[in-house]
C-alpha cells in the first residue's frame, strides 16, 4: 500500500473546510476538536458506564461473519458496564457497532455541539462505536454513501482511508461494501494480494478528542490500538447522482446479497471472494501494462 499523511489542522473555518475538503472530497484531521465542548470531560468510559451500565448491548469480534447467519448478527450480548470492564482490564477484540445515541443515551447529546462546517447532519443518527485493544473493523465503505465526521475518545486508533478509485486494488467483494475478509492491513501479504501494493491511501492516528472528516464512499479500516470509542455524525448525500447510487446500495445491492447469502450460504460467500481476486488480478495486469 502507498500511504500518505492526511492534512491536519487544529482549527478551520467553515469556508476553508467547504472549499478545500468537503467540495474536493478530501479527508481532514482536526486535532483536539472536541476539547472545545463545555462538557468534554464527560466523554469517557466512566460517564457511559454510569448512565448506560445496565443496558444489554450486542457485541462483535474480528472474525468474518458466519456464512450460515446474517452478516450483521452479533457474536454475543453483554451489559454495558461488563463490556467496558472487560475491554479496559484485558486485551479484547470485542466491539459495539452502531450504538444510536438518540435511542439509548440521549443525555449524551447535551454534551456536545454539532460542528459548524456547513454540513447538514442527519441528527436522528449520531452513533457510537466501541472497541477493545485488539479490535478492528474490516475494510469497508458505508452503504449510505454519506459524508461524516468521526470523533474519537479515550485510547488511540489507527485508520486507513482509500477513495473509490482504489477499489480494484483493494480486492472489493462484488455486491458488498467490503473487501475480501483475509487481508491483514497491519501486515499485508503482497505475495497473496499483489494488487494491494498499488493501492494509494491515507494513514491516520487518532487520539482523544480528535475529529476526522471522511468523505462519502471512502473505504476505511479502523484499528483500536487501545480501548476507546468514537462518535460518527453523518450527512446524507445531497447530490442527485450520489443519492440515486445510495438508493441502489441500500435497497437493491444489499438485499440482493442477503437473498443470495440465504439461499447459497458458504458457496455464495466463497464465489464472491474468488470473484474479487479475479477482478483485482485483472486490474493489476492492466495497471502494470
Amino acid at each position: 500500500m502507498i500511504l500518505e499523511n492526511v492534512d491536519t489542522v487544529t482549527d478551520i473555518s467553515k469556508e476553508d473546510f467547504q472549499k478545500n475538503y468537503f467540495k474536493k472530497h478530501r479527508p481532514l484531521l482536526i486535532r483536539n476538536f472536541a476539547s472545545r465542548w463545555e462538557a468534554f470531560d464527560q466523554w469517557n468510559f466512566d460517564f457511559i458506564r454510569e448512565k448506560a451500565g445496565d443496558q444489554e448491548v450486542p457485541l462483535y469480534d474480528n472474525k468474518p461473519a458466519d456464512a450460515s447467519k446474517s452478516s450483521d448478527a452479533p457474536v454475543t450480548h453483554m451489559k454495558m458496564r461488563d463490556y467496558i470492564d472487560t475491554i479496559t482490564s484485558k486485551p479484547s477484540d470485542l466491539r459495539i457497532f452502531f450504538y444510536i445515541i438518540t435511542d439509548r443515551l440521549p443525555e449524551l447529546l447535551k454534551n456536545f455541539t454539532y460542528p459548524d462546517l456547513g454540513m447538514k447532519f442527519f441528527k436522528r443518527l449520531p452513533t457510537l462505536f466501541f472497541g477493545g485493544s485488539e479490535a478492528h473493523v474490516l475494510m469497508h465503505y458505508d452503504v449510505d454513501l454519506g459524508d461524516f465526521i468521526h470523533i474519537h475518545f479515550q485510547g488511540k486508533k489507527r485508520i486507513l482511508l482509500f477513495d473509490q478509485k482504489q477499489s480494484a486494488f483493494l480486492y472489493k467483494v462484488p455486491l458488498s461494501v467490503h473487501t475480501v475478509y483475509d487481508i491483514d492491513y497491519e501486515n499485508p501479504d503482497y505475495q497473496k494480494f499483489p494488487a494491494l501494493k498499488q493501492a494509494k491511501g491515507f494513514e491516520i492516528f487518532m487520539e482523544h478528542g480528535d475529529a476526522l472528516f471522511i468523505p462519502g464512499g471512502f473505504w476505511h479500516f479502523n484499528r483500536y490500538l487501545e480501548p476507546g470509542f468514537s462518535m460518527s455524525l453523518r450527512a446524507l448525500p445531497n447530490q442527485p447522482g450520489v443519492f440515486l447510487n445510495m438508493l441502489y446500495h441500500v435497497f437493491i445491492m444489499r438485499y440482493t446479497d442477503k437473498l443470495m447469502r440465504r439461499i447459497f450460504k458458504a458457496r455464495w460467500v466463497n464465489y464472491k471472494q474468488q470473484w474479487a481476486h479475479q477482478k483485482s488480478s485483472e486490474a493489476l495486469k492492466k495497471h502494470m501494462a
